[in-house]
């Protein structure tokens, strides 16, 4: 029976690797529910009487230590592979949301921001860069799409997520408690994607594909490890194109709810709902324009996805109707998505992918940054304008606009990679 597999296997080396694509989703899934954080904004202020600042602040610390995870698991799973980083991670996470559920009083903000914050962001970063850079691996003749797709389930986690929240809170006495049955959601959802998990043979290939060498989305010459591409000016450049993209689009994903009620005079039911609904757009986002990356090119999708937020930071605070605010937020959770549907191909393009758990794993940084600044930015400036959208908005706008400048003059540090018979697609892409 095992000679009879290792046949078929060599035959089609390719087998069973759509089935991780869907284990990578539901680890995903679970992952994204963080994006579901502005439903409980208004609750947990009712009851425990924090300020806009407090309450966003474990889901600002939960995005700002995504990167200690990122980096300690991407190392870790270039060395031993993706199945026990996504297992780890995965738990860490859910028992930081499960820990949250312990919060009952007002002076507890620390133990809500100890698990949800900072347990649950550095679970959530190993566990969200193993499929990533795993599948990048599986599938170098989809490298937009499949990366694309790998994260949509992170993306498509608040669309579950947000009616189920709203439900648990609506019959929950103390809002905490819904993080118990959420955190075991997630640790079930996360043990069964994660076991599957796992690398490529090193000398894996998909039969009949050839690299192209020409395009507007081609792999560079050469694999870099982490201190090779930190040498290179690249890989800043497309770190700062990420946190740029990143902050401007997660402090909205972070006011959603709350700017749905201020800004379209909609009831906290309808804000929840249409927070569900933007999920929809974070996650199709991600696929859409990391398959229009493959087509246009990496950096004009990112120039193309910048505008976009830019135009529609500007009209938001002027939609006054539902509709009008939902199709510029819908508009604004595209791209946000599409830029963390895009840059995992990207870095696989600039630097190879026989490091990308560490390259892209520390790159992830940039996700820190924006998670953090962006929210709390947004959060003072609506704070000291007299609880008005207007001049936050307005400066996400501008900020998204500047960030433009960055792809346009952003580079590949090497020459596109010529094919070689016998070459190994994992060392050179």
């Amino acid at each position: 029976m095992t000679a009879a597999r290792t046949v078929r296997d060599t035959k089609n080396p390719t087998r069973g690797r759509w089935g991780l694509v869907i284990a990578a989703v539901l680890v995903q899934l679970a992952l994204g529910a963080v994006y579901a954080w502005s439903v409980f904004n208004r609750p947990l202020q009712d009851e425990f009487h924090w300020s806009k600042a407090q309450v966003v602040l474990p889901f600002e610390v939960a995005v700002g230590t995504i990167f200690i995870g990122s980096i300690i698991g991407g190392r870790i799973q270039d060395r031993l592979g993706p199945r026990p980083v996504a297992l780890g991670g995965g738990v860490l996470y859910a028992l930081g949301v499960m820990l949250a559920s312990l919060v009952s009083s007002r002076d507890q903000l620390w133990l809500l921001v100890l698990g949800y914050g900072v347990l649950g962001g550095i679970g959530m970063g190993a566990a969200y860069i193993t499929p990533i850079a795993m599948l990048a691996k599986w599938f170098p003749d989809k490298r937009g799409l499949i990366t694309g797709i790998a994260v949509a389930g992170f993306g498509f986690g608040a669309v579950i997520t947000a009616p189920v929240a709203k439900w648990l809170l609506a019959n929950f006495p103390r809002k905490t408690e819904v993080f118990l049955p959420l955190g075991l959601a997630y640790l079930l959802a996360v043990l069964l994607g994660a076991s599957f998990f796992r690398d490529p043979p090193r000398d894996y290939r998909v039969p009949g594909f050839v690299p192209p060498t020409t395009g507007r989305a081609v792999a560079g010459v050469r694999a870099y490890t982490l201190h090779e591409a930190l040498r290179t000016p690249q890989w800043y450049e497309l770190t700062a194109i990420l946190a740029l993209s990143v902050a401007c689009g997660i402090a909205f994903i972070s006011q959603a709810a709350d700017a749905a009620q201020s800004i379209a005079h909609v009831g906290a039911g309808t804000a929840a709902t249409l927070v569900g609904l933007l999920g929809l757009f974070n996650a199709g986002g991600r696929i859409f324009w990391a398959w229009l990356s493959d087509r246009i090119g990496r950096m004009t999708a990112f120039v193309d996805m910048l505008v976009l937020q830019a135009l529609c930071f500007l009209a938001l605070p002027h939609a006054r109707s539902l509709i009008l605010f939902t199709v510029l937020g819908a508009l604004v959770y595209l791209a946000y998505g599409g830029a963390f549907g895009t840059m995992p191909a990207t870095a696989a393009d600039y630097f190879g992918t026989s490091h990308a758990g560490a390259v892209y794993g520390a790159m992830i940084v940039a996700w820190s940054i924006g998670g953090v600044v962006g929210p709390t930015v947004t959060a003072l400036l609506y704070e000291r304008s007299g609880h008005s959208y207007t001049l936050p908005f307005t400066v996400l706008g501008i900020v998204a606009l500047v960030a433009v400048a960055l792809p346009v003059v952003t580079r590949m540090p090497s020459e596109p990679a010529p094919y070689r018979t016998g070459a190994t697609p994992i060392a050179r892409h």
